[in-house]
C-alpha cells in the first residue's frame, strides 16, 4: 500500500503542545450541562420570508439528526433544512436551523415535538441558513475531579488567554479512533462509489490530519505563532490571505498584535502556496504523505489554508477545590479541545 495509507496513518498522535504537558488532570462531560455551547449567529432573522429560522437547544444529539427531526416534523425533505455549523453530540448546545416552509405540511412549529431538543424561539427570514454563516461559539465547560496545583492552572489560563493555542482540528474530526483518515486515504487511492456525505467526511479527515501534522511540527520548532519568510498569512476574523516576505517589521508587529496569523495547508489543487522557509517547513512536516497530497489534487479537491493560531475571546475562569469552570468564545472552525489540551489532561 502507498506511503500514507497504512494503519499508522489513522492512529492519531499526541500532537505537540505549545505549553508543557499539563500536570493537572480532570474529567469533562460528567454531566450534560458540564459542556454547553451557544452559537453566536452572523445575522438575525428579519421576521419575513419563506424560511422559518429556529433556535434549538439540544441535549446529547448531533446537528444532522436534529435537522432530520425538524424536516420530519415540518413534512419537508431533509435538504430543505439548513444550519450554520456542526455541534458536538455530547453536551447541551444551542444553534439555529432554518426550514423552507413553502411545501411544509405542518407550519405550526409550536406543535413540533423533537426528541432531546427544545425550540427556544422562531422567526421568518428570506433565505436558507447556510454552512459557515455564524460569528462563532460561546463555550462553558466544567472540568471536575481535578487533581493538581490550582496556581499552575491559573498561570496556564493566563498564558492561553494572552497568547492563544495551536489551532488543531479536534479528535471528533477524524472519527472514532481516527478511522475516517484511513478510510479517506483508501478511497483516494482506490476510488469507487461513495455517498456524497461520506466522501466529504473522509476527505475532510485526511486534510485535517495533514494540517495537524504541519502545525505539530511548527509547534515543536516554536514558530507556529510567528510569520516566517514565504508565509501565507490570514487577516484576523477574515478568510483573506496574502503572501509575506520576511524581514518586515510591520508584518512581525501585526502578528504580535493578532492582526494577522500564520497559516498551514489544507492540501488540494491550486490555491495560494507557501514559499521559501515556510514551504520548507510544510514539506518537511509532510514527508511520507506526498502521494496522498497528489491524490487529493487528482480528486479535484481545492486547496485551502487555515490559521495556525487560535485565540479564545472573552476568556473567564473560576477555580474551585476540585473543579474549574471555563468560559470563552471561539471563531467558526475552532475546537474547544484545542484549548483544553493545553490546560488540563482529560484522557
Amino acid at each position: 500500500m502507498p506511503s500514507g495509507t497504512s494503519n499508522d496513518l489513522w492512529r492519531l498522535p499526541d500532537w505537540e503542545r505549545s505549553l508543557d504537558e499539563p500536570a493537572i488532570s480532570g474529567a469533562i462531560r460528567l454531566r450534560p450541562d458540564d459542556f454547553i455551547v451557544r452559537e453566536i449567529p452572523l445575522i438575525d432573522p428579519d421576521g419575513e420570508g419563506a424560511h422559518l429560522w429556529l433556535e434549538v437547544e439540544k441535549r446529547n444529539a448531533n446537528s444532522n439528526w436534529v435537522a432530520g427531526q425538524i424536516a420530519s416534523a415540518a413534512g419537508v425533505h431533509a435538504r430543505e433544512v439548513g444550519f450554520a455549523g456542526m455541534k458536538d453530540r455530547n453536551g447541551v448546545t444551542s444553534q439555529w436551523f432554518s426550514v423552507s416552509m413553502q411545501e411544509a405540511s405542518d407550519s405550526n412549529w409550536r406543535n413540533w415535538e423533537i426528541p432531546d431538543a427544545t425550540i427556544l424561539q422562531a422567526s421568518r427570514h428570506g433565505r436558507k441558513l447556510r454552512r459557515g454563516a455564524l460569528r462563532g461559539n460561546r463555550f462553558r465547560i466544567v472540568v471536575r475531579k481535578m487533581r493538581g496545583d490550582p496556581g499552575q492552572l491559573d498561570e496556564r489560563l493566563k498564558q492561553v488567554a494572552a497568547g492563544g493555542v495551536p489551532n488543531y482540528f479536534g479528535p471528533q474530526r477524524f472519527g472514532f479512533g481516527g478511522r475516517n483518515v484511513e478510510r479517506g486515504a483508501r478511497w483516494l487511492y482506490r476510488g469507487g462509489r461513495l455517498a456524497r456525505n461520506k466522501k466529504s467526511i473522509y476527505i475532510s479527515a485526511v486534510r485535517s490530519f495533514l494540517f495537524n501534522q504541519v502545525l505539530s511540527s511548527r509547534v515543536e520548532q516554536r514558530n507556529w505563532n510567528r510569520i516566517t519568510d514565504g508565509e501565507v498569512a490570514q487577516l484576523d476574523g477574515s478568510h483573506s490571505l496574502f503572501p509575506c516576505n520576511i524581514p518586515d517589521e510591520n508584518l512581525v508587529r501585526r502578528c504580535e498584535e493578532f492582526d494577522i496569523h500564520p497559516t498551514g495547508p489544507l492540501p488540494g489543487k491550486g490555491g495560494l502556496q507557501a514559499e521559501n522557509e515556510a514551504a520548507t517547513l510544510e514539506s518537511t512536516a509532510l514527508i511520507g504523505h506526498e502521494s496522498l497530497i497528489i491524490a487529493l489534487a487528482n480528486a479535484g479537491v481545492e486547496a485551502g489554508r487555515r490559521s495556525l493560531r487560535l485565540l479564545p475571546g472573552g476568556m473567564k475562569w473560576e477555580i474551585g477545590d476540585e473543579h474549574v469552570v471555563l468560559e470563552f468564545d471561539l471563531p467558526p472552525g475552532g475546537y474547544a479541545t484545542a484549548v483544553l489540551r493545553e490546560l488540563v489532561s482529560t484522557g
